[in-house]
């Protein structure tokens, strides 16, 4: 089994309290953007955890009061990377997604604040979504002329209804947690200062379930869901590989550097 290493690295914070482990995205400055070095560390933290009998719940949320996490990437980033750099980046947010989706253990994200781009890809993975009062949702990917590419369009349908997603996704609006809980994103939501409290309670009260049982249910529901989850994840890959080579990507990152709205040719 690897072995789990507590502590701050790679824009993530581990802690081990029990039976749950808490996975703290900390990079403020960045917004809490998940990088590659986090998505490496995160990998690890997954395999490490699949075969840990001893831990029981995981624990994901930002740092800070004010954001969860705003994805992986973003017009500017996007404007200063090479084609297949963005993609090997947004591949290996869909192999970080789905390992983090096929853990034994019951994953809850604590959103905490603000949940962007690929944050919603993020908090999709995990089982049960706790929203903080405050916090807000948006895929913009539309607006910048794409799709998310790590596994929203696959698993958001599942969970909101495929009417509600399509909605979000090509509108690229962004709700509240009031509307989050209405449609079903989020299970819960918790004013601010509550935030943390109930959120260690919840993650509490599944650790001490029975683990035969927690893991026997989480694993009954996923396999009902499996073949055609993965046809979807594997045209998600190939339709955003030649969406990265469209002329509307090369044009919603010209519009950006010039302070425009994009004008898109669907090409």
């Amino acid at each position: 089994m690897a072995a789990l290493k507590t502590g701050p690295a790679d824009d993530l914070d581990l802690r081990i309290g029990g039976a749950i482990a808490t996975v703290v995205i900390d990079n403020i400055a960045l917004g809490n953007m998940l990088t590659a070095a986090a998505f490496a560390r995160l990998l690890d933290i997954c395999e490490a955890l699949r075969a840990n009998g001893d831990i029981h719940v995981v624990v994901i949320r930002g740092a800070g009061p004010d954001i969860f996490c705003t994805g992986l990437l973003n017009p500017v980033l996007r404007g200063s990377m090479s084609k297949e750099d963005i993609l090997a980046l947004v591949f290996r947010a869909n192999a970080v997604f789905d390992a983090i989706e096929a853990l034994p253990q019951v994953v809850i994200a604590g959103l905490n604040g603000l949940v962007r781009a690929g944050a919603a890809e993020l908090a999709l993975a995990c089982d049960i979504r706790l929203a903080t009062a405050h916090a807000r949702l948006s895929m913009p990917e539309a607006k910048w002329g794409g799709f998310p590419g790590a596994g929203g369009p696959v698993r958001l349908p599942g969970v909101i209804g495929y009417a509600r997603a399509m909605e979000l996704i090509c509108t690229a609006r962004e709700i509240d947690s009031d509307e989050m809980l209405r449609i079903g994103f989020v299970e819960r939501v918790v004013p601010s200062a509550e935030f943390d409290r109930v959120l260690s309670e919840l993650a509490a009260t599944i650790a001490s379930s029975g683990p035969l049982a927690t893991r026997g249910a989480k694993r009954i529901m996923q396999v009902r869901t499996e073949p055609g989850f993965q046809a979807a994840r594997e045209l998600s890959d190939a339709l955003r590989r030649a969406l990265e080579y469209s002329a509307d990507v090369y044009e919603s990152i010209a519009a950006h550097r010039e302070g425009r709205l994009p004008k898109f040719s669907g090409r």
